[in-house]
């Protein structure tokens, strides 16, 4: 049986693993600010993902050209960034689902091979 720390350690390494492709893909869907992206990260089912988490990869996501933003007016305060794909973060996206559909079909084949114990 596997302890609750322990599920919480390998879930959190898995989605530091793939959180930067995940924002890209719900950036690809539709431009956001933080705020919408770590809703829509909960909504998806990666449960409660932190701003300390989102803001630092957003930045350097921008940083490496994949995210633009632009300030927009907001209904209740001040302007706040609105986040979309660049043309580089799109073609960076399409590599990287086409990486993770690949891995993910060894690490499914391979956990699915007959005769181990569970």
């Amino acid at each position: 049986m596997i302890a609750v720390d322990d599920a919480a350690e390998r879930q959190a390494q898995l989605l530091r693993g793939s959180l930067d492709m995940c924002l890209l893909a719900l950036l690809a869907a539709e431009p956001a600010h933080g705020y919408e992206l770590v809703r829509r990260l909960d909504t998806a089912g990666f449960g409660a993902v932190s701003y300390g988490t989102v803001y630092p990869l957003i930045t350097r996501l921008h940083r490496l050209g994949l995210v633009a933003n632009a300030l927009e007016p907001s209904p209740t305060g001040p302007p706040r960034k609105v986040y979309r794909l660049t043309d580089t973060g799109h073609e960076r996206l399409s590599a990287w689902r086409e990486q993770w559909i690949q891995f993910a079909g060894v690490v499914n084949a391979t956990l699915d091979v007959k005769g181990t114990s569970a």
